[in-house]
């Protein structure tokens, strides 16, 4: 099997192209601008839901929901910290 440098060339072309976007996609995913957009929509569409409900003070409310979702994703990059090293752990010992 004869091996093509342009071929080569092709493949790992494609592999940084695909390495870059998955590094982008990880930023967003990590990025306060994602976080605030969803508290945020979090907040807007359960205020939204809680006024069409009749909830008293429906905004004030929308709050404790919209802060329990920043708090766990907050916390959830250390308990996926956590969780790969057990992961890893176990992984090893067996």
């Amino acid at each position: 099997m004869e091996i093509n440098m342009q071929d080569l060339e092709q493949k790992i072309q494609k592999i940084e192209e695909r390495n870059q976007l998955v590094e982008t996609n990880k930023a967003w995913e990590t990025s306060w601008t994602r976080r605030i957009l969803l508290i945020s929509f979090t907040y807007l569409a359960i205020g939204v839901y809680m006024w069409a409900i009749e909830i008293v003070r429906p905004w004030l409310n929308a709050i404790v929901p919209a802060v329990a979702f920043m708090l766990s994703t907050l916390t959830m990059p250390f308990f996926k910290k956590t969780w790969l090293k057990r992961s890893q752990k176990t992984s090893r010992d067996s």
